[in-house]
């Protein structure tokens, strides 16, 4: 019984260049990459399985119960991968699998074996090999039967059998590759983006006083899977105060007519995310408070996302948004002061207490550096963050009563360009009179 083919297809050439870049730079080493475990939900029900995502990144494997190996020079080949066997019985139950005949027939490794050879077989492969490259400390499993092995290796000494001097973080090297995107990558994360802004205009058309959180909710995250998506993190729908909860995943609370909806979700294609934020009255229009607070926060975005270009320092945007912010606290009378002073000192932390945005990718929080040498690193074309600033005005006896409640974060996801940048989330609306109009379309295809 062949291997049915990968669903849907992809380029394996691709993960062939990843997986050779990778090996230039590992000068007589190893890598042993895993996959990420099946985590267990409740009794004998598993969460859904994904991959993790430096594996997936080399492999394009999508299967559990599997590791990669490069060995660069071995003459025998360079990528094996250990995997499950095929089983018809369980395939019955759990779905297909590659086994080790499609680990080499559709994912190109030169050798490919059984899951339960892994102990038999990695002592040997890592003899003669000064360094071993490995995500330590990911997953403590399989960091305990890594140290068994050194050990058998080790034991082997009087054989004339010579054991790796070190392990090395593979992250090093390999998170520098992830952290700028090739064309297939920003492929994929377009359509991340897409799907993700249009479950965003769902979510303004249906939402409606009265509705809860969790409604809202359904409605985004079926959006995802209509377009073979799904949640790349917990959906935040937050009505309210609720806005005020930085990571509020609760989304169990009825909305009313006249608060503001916070909505921070995105959808994730093939391992790679999107992240979008957007803000919007519930009942689709924004009072004279709300207005006021959104439009200081989308002042903040756009001077973000112009500092967001090659060879800009990676913390100049948020600087921008910071400064942008603590004029409008000020004008808004939220804070009072000289600005220099107030900069200086942080006050607007109060009201915008995270950073203005983080690396995107495979992962929502993606890996790279985001200093080097102690200093904010340049932007390059090719990396992707997010941008996106916010103010939270929660109820305090020395605010004004109208500004109490009212959360605001705006975020989008920002390619760096060989000129600028490029808006991947640009289809999700931001402007007033764009939310408002939409709003309106859809209470009116609601009463029809």
């Amino acid at each position: 019984m062949h291997p049915a083919p990968p669903h849907p297809p992809f380029d394996a050439s691709i993960h062939d260049n990843r997986r050779r870049e990778l090996m230039r730079c590992m000068r007589g080493g190893i890598a042993i990459i895993p996959t990420a475990p099946h985590r267990p939900r409740n009794g004998d029900v598993q969460f859904p399985f994904r991959p993790d995502s430096d594996f997936y990144y080399l492999t394009h494997f999508p299967e559990p119960e599997a590791v990669a190996v490069l060995a660069p020079g071995r003459e025998e080949g360079e990528f094996l991968l250990f995997c499950r066997e095929r089983d018809a019985e369980r395939e019955i139950w759990d779905g297909r699998r590659q086994g080790p005949d499609g680990a080499r027939e559709h994912y190109r490794a030169d050798q490919s074996f059984p899951i339960g050879e892994l102990d038999a077989r990695l002592p040997e492969l890592m003899e003669d090999r000064a360094k071993v490259f490995v995500n330590m400390g990911r997953y403590a499993d399989f960091d305990r039967k890594l140290i068994r092995w050194l050990g058998e290796v080790r034991a082997q000494r009087r054989s004339g059998a010579h054991a790796p001097e070190e392990f090395v973080d593979l992250g090093h090297t390999l998170h520098e590759m992830r952290v700028i995107k090739k064309p297939d990558e920003q492929k994929l994360m377009r359509k991340a983006a897409a799907v993700s802004a249009a479950a965003h205009r769902r979510a303004m058309r249906v939402c409606a006083p009265g509705m809860n959180e969790c409604e809202v909710q359904a409605e985004l995250e079926c959006e995802f899977g209509r377009a073979g998506g799904a949640p790349a993190y917990p959906s935040i729908v937050a009505g309210g105060g609720n806005a005020c909860i930085l990571h509020y995943t609760d989304n169990n609370h009825a909305l009313a007519g006249g608060d503001l909806l916070l909505i921070d979700a995105g959808a994730e294609i093939d391992c790679y995310a999107a992240d979008i934020t957007r803000t919007f009255p519930v009942n689709g229009k924004f009072s004279g408070e709300q207005r006021a607070v959104y439009e200081a926060v989308l002042a903040a975005q756009r001077a973000a996302v112009d500092a967001v270009r090659p060879d800009r320092a990676l913390g100049d945007y948020h600087a921008a948004a910071c400064e942008t912010l603590t004029d409008a606290l000020i004008d808004l009378g939220l804070l009072r002061g000289e600005r220099g002073e107030l900069l200086e000192r942080g006050a607007y932390r109060r009201f915008y207490m995270h950073r203005t945005g983080h690396w995107l990718g495979m992962d929502v929080h993606d890996v790279g550096d985001y200093k080097i040498d102690g200093k904010w690193r340049l932007l390059e074309p090719g990396m992707v963050v997010t941008v996106e600033p916010g103010l939270y005005i929660g109820a305090a006896e020395d605010i004004d009563a109208k500004w109490h409640g009212i959360g605001v974060r705006i975020e989008d996801d920002i390619l760096v360009t060989r000129n600028g940048n490029e808006n991947l989330s640009e289809g999700a609306p931001k402007e007033i009179s764009e939310i408002e109009s939409l709003m309106a379309e859809g209470a009116v295809g609601a009463r029809r």
